[in-house]
């Protein structure tokens, strides 16, 4: 039973307790109540007891019943519940299997389908392979065949054209070889025409090449300066005891100071000209004032530095007052005035820019084109040249870098650094420069070399000349500036000129070191002589 079954017992037992309790108590407290009350009470007791009982037991059934039916519901759904699980969990597993049933079904079909397709490929591959051997067996034939036709044709061919296969393919290959020659002999005319044709501007671009830097067989003649001394004694006072006076004057200026035996006679040797200027100066004035010690020589040679400062403004200015140049930047002034202490091949870098200025100058305003920007860009396109010794770089690149922090015109700083074609052409105004610049740099007696660099550049043309198949003389004239090459008119017709011309002047270039530029002429000449009699 419930629980309420199990109280409800209690009750009753408590009940009948009581019940047993009060009957004995009754009994035992005497007969002072009648027995009829006595009884009565207790049938009273007795029948509450048993109603109150019986009332518990009927909740209790009904409780315990209504608990067994819960119970009995709860377990039906609960079973409902796990048996809709179980259901659930069978039916998704057979639709797993049915699943994997099929794929498995569809595997074996494709394997199935599969197996057929390469039995089929074997059969065909078989039939393939048969067809293949019964067509070699059939080409081995025919190829034969063909080799002996072949062979026949060529003896007969042969013995028609009277060379061999081997002659007669080196006939074909030096047709062919001579037939590309001229074609692109005519391309490079036609090409050179429409140049010509549509390039006035263009034509103003071919210039000589650049100039290059001072030349290692003339350090000599550029680094040194002579100082002409009274006397041969004059030397002791300039080396002063244990050579003190030499030493202070070397450390003050920066120079070498050779005394030899060259009598009356002191050279200063420096690679700087600015600095062998100023020691040249100093010098000149020690001997001079025949005071010679160390702190006479610091004092002199101080007053000798800012001389030349002063020379080289003014020499700046006087070379921008004479070309027409105007608005300068007074660090670009110095630079300009230092420019008359350094030389190029022989050639004053000074004088050099000024001639280039006025050249451009002339053609700007020859052809309408702005006159004092052409001026401007030609004066300074060298500048960077006079920094060469004392920074990193190139001559234009340093030309490019001064220009610029000065704040230089765009078109000016363009004409700097394109005057060696490192940078592309922006404008005809250093188209103009670069034109300029060649000018005077590759006309006669403008600049000079030594003996050997002239012989060896010489000899180079002509080795670089005679070197080509056709040619019979050569003659390099005009100091090295022109070159002449006699070609034999059996060798080299009038189409392989151009390309032989061309060919020669790109190795030219290529092999050789020459300022301004050299010309190429290719010469082919036929004569027919007889004589009447």
């Amino acid at each position: 039973m419930g629980e309420q079954a199990i109280l409800a017992l209690l009750g009753v037992l408590v009940a009948l307790g009581a019940a047993v309790g009060a009957f004995v108590y009754g009994k035992g407290a005497g007969r002072a109540v009648g027995r009829a009350e006595e009884v009565e009470r207790q049938r009273a007791a007795k029948a509450t007891a048993e109603e109150s009982a019986q009332r518990i037991l009927a909740d209790a059934e009904r409780e315990a019943e209504a608990a067994r039916k819960s119970a009995v519901v709860s377990g039906k759904e609960e079973l409902l519940k796990l048996r809709e699980a179980q259901d659930g969990e069978v039916r998704g597993r057979r639709e797993e299997v049915e699943r994997e049933e099929r794929r498995l079904q569809e595997r074996e079909a494709q394997l199935d389908r599969k197996s057929e397709t390469i039995d089929q490929r074997d059969r065909e591959l078989a039939r393939r392979a048969s067809e293949l051997g019964r067509r070699e067996k059939v080409v081995a034939d025919q190829q034969g065949e063909i080799d002996a036709l072949k062979a026949d044709a060529t003896r007969r061919l042969e013995e028609l054209a009277g060379l061999s296969a081997e002659d007669a393919k080196a006939e074909l290959m030096r047709r062919m070889e001579e037939q590309a020659q001229a074609d692109a002999a005519n391309r490079i005319r036609e090409i050179r025409e429409t140049a010509r044709r549509n390039a006035e501007r263009e034509a103003k671009k071919i210039v000589a090449l650049a100039v290059q830097r001072i030349a290692a067989e003339h350090t000599a003649e550029t680094t040194v300066s002579s100082v002409a001394l009274p006397n041969d004694e004059m030397k002791g006072r300039i080396i002063g005891r244990e050579g003190r006076n030499i030493r202070a004057f070397e450390l003050a200026t920066g120079v070498d100071v050779i005394i030899d035996d060259t009598p009356d006679t002191v050279v200063v040797s420096c690679f700087d000209p600015v600095r062998r200027e100023v020691a040249r100066q100093a010098l000149e004035k020690l001997v001079s004032d025949g005071r010679i010690h160390p702190g006479r020589i610091e004092e002199v040679v101080n007053k000798a530095r800012q001389e030349v400062e002063k020379q080289i403004l003014e020499t700046g200015e006087q070379a921008a007052y004479e070309v027409g140049v105007a608005g300068l930047h007074p660090e670009i002034i110095k630079l300009v005035g230092r420019m008359r202490w350094r030389t190029s091949y022989g050639q004053n870098i000074l004088q050099h820019s000024k001639e280039v200025a006025w050249l451009a100058g002339i053609m700007a305003a020859e052809l309408g084109l702005d006159v004092a920007m052409a001026k401007r860009g030609a004066l300074l396109h060298d500048m960077g040249k006079v920094l060469t010794h004392e920074h990193e770089g190139t001559h234009v690149q340093l030309g490019v870098e001064m220009a610029t922090r000065y704040g230089e015109h765009p078109l000016v700083v363009n004409a700097i650094a394109a005057h060696h074609d490192d940078v592309p052409h922006e404008s005809e105004v250093s188209v103009l420069v670069q034109a300029a610049d060649a000018i005077s740099g590759s006309r006669p007696g403008a600049r000079r070399e030594a003996f050997e660099t002239y012989v060896k550049r010489l000899e180079g043309l002509e080795k670089i000349a005679s070197s080509y198949r056709g040619v019979e003389k050569v003659f390099a004239i005009q100091a090295g500036r022109e070159v002449r090459i006699v070609v034999t008119p059996e060798d080299v017709d009038d189409v392989r000129m151009t390309a032989l011309s061309e060919e020669i002047a790109r190795r030219i270039e290529a092999e050789l070191q020459y300022p301004g530029q050299i010309k190429v002429v290719v010469i082919r000449e036929t004569r027919a002589v007889d004589f009447a009699r």
